[in-house]
């Protein structure tokens, strides 16, 4: 299948063509702003599906929009409209196309181009109204408020916040591109009126700000956003696509004493925490209990001696655990416990507990195994 992408430079194109790249049996044209028309001539002569994502969002003066947006979508389809056995065409617009500034009118003259062509030929037409697409690749300081916040916050520069109670209607990148892959199967009941693809998050400017604000702070020890909402989901691993290679990596805070040192890695809202710890040849870290605290320990490296006591029939548990064997062992609350580094090397473990460290109820009773 010849699969044609215009636009495929710009923010849904990357992320389309990457997705099509994977799959087996497409051969990919594409085109820019940038080519030469008889690329764009020679591509719609082969391809077996059209998908026409560019368009003009910020150009210099508001010709370009009907340039860029009007006149390029008539050139496409005159092109098809000279083809036997034309292929559909799949356009991604906006829901500005219902406003009454340039941007919208452009988008929605483009519409009606599409309408018009599919009432003359009866080809295959579909017309997507895109909310504020956000995700990887979308540039800053353009057509995306999250890729402007997430631009400045990894930057290190304020957020400006004109109307925080403004809301917005936001998708997913991902889930464009689930939309459009779609025509690549047989089925879709292609229709003349726009669609307005899903699912849809609706949030205020304020709330956006407070959401990828968390997701900076997360490394300087904040909670990590709320998974199991998508919106924060998606947010945070697009927050993570803005910082600069150097930037990806971080520095933590390290508590260090005789006994090696100890770090949290992620803590959460309702999941908990996990933290890393090194324990010197020798040392014994722990000999305390809790009465709801629950934990996991995970030995990645070296050699340890996991020792248990319950606090009321004083049974003795003890577990050997090395770095080679992949074991997690669990740590019921009522249990005093400690974890002794029994190797001739640093030991590396990896703990799990079910609740934020809070100092002021922490849970923890000192208590000798």
């Amino acid at each position: 299948m010849n699969v044609f992408v215009t636009g495929s430079k710009g923010f849904i194109g990357k992320n389309l063509i990457l997705a099509l790249s994977r799959i087996q049996g497409l051969s990919i044209y594409e085109y820019d702003i940038t080519d030469e028309e008889n690329k764009l001539k020679d591509a719609i002569s082969k391809a077996d599906i059209i998908y026409h994502l560019a368009g003009v969002n910020r150009p210099q003066n508001n010709n370009e929009f009907i340039a860029g947006n009007v006149d390029l979508t008539k050139t496409i389809l005159n092109y098809l409209r000279n083809r036997e056995n034309a292929p559909p065409i799949i356009m991604t617009s906006s829901i500005q196309a219902e406003l009454d500034n340039p941007y919208g009118i452009s988008k929605k003259n483009a519409e009606e181009a599409m309408k018009e062509y599919k009432i003359e030929t009866g080809n295959k037409i579909c017309i997507y109204r895109l909310p504020n697409v956000f995700g990887k690749w979308c540039k800053p300081f353009y057509n995306s408020v999250v890729a402007t916040f997430c631009y400045n916050l990894t930057h290190d520069k304020p957020l400006t916040i004109t109307d925080p109670s403004r809301e917005i209607s936001f998708i997913y990148i991902d889930d464009v591109i689930k939309n459009l892959l779609q025509h690549l199967s047989n089925g879709f009941n292609y229709q003349s009126e726009p669609i307005i693809p899903g699912p849809t998050y609706n949030t205020t400017l304020q709330n956006l700000a407070d959401i990828l604000t968390k997701c900076r702070d997360v490394r300087t020890g904040g909670l990590l956003p709320d998974f199991s909402n998508k919106l924060e989901k998606y947010l945070y691993s697009t927050f993570l696509s803005y910082y600069e290679k150097d930037d990806q990596v971080y520095q933590v805070e390290k508590k260090e004493d005789s006994r090696g040192y100890l770090f949290e890695l992620i803590k959460t809202k309702n999941a908990g925490q996990i933290f890393v710890s090194r324990t010197f040849p020798g040392i014994t870290r722990g000999n305390h209990y809790h009465d709801t605290k629950v934990e996991k320990f995970c030995v990645l490296e070296g050699k340890a001696l996991i020792k248990l006591r319950n606090m009321v029939s004083g049974e003795i548990n003890e577990i050997y655990v090395e770095g080679t064997d992949g074991k997690i062992v669990d740590i019921p609350p009522g249990w005093t416990h400690n974890i002794t580094n029994v190797g001739t090397t640093d030991l590396i473990t990896l703990f799990w507990a079910n609740e934020n460290f809070n100092s002021e109820k922490p849970d923890t009773y000192f208590c000798e195994v």
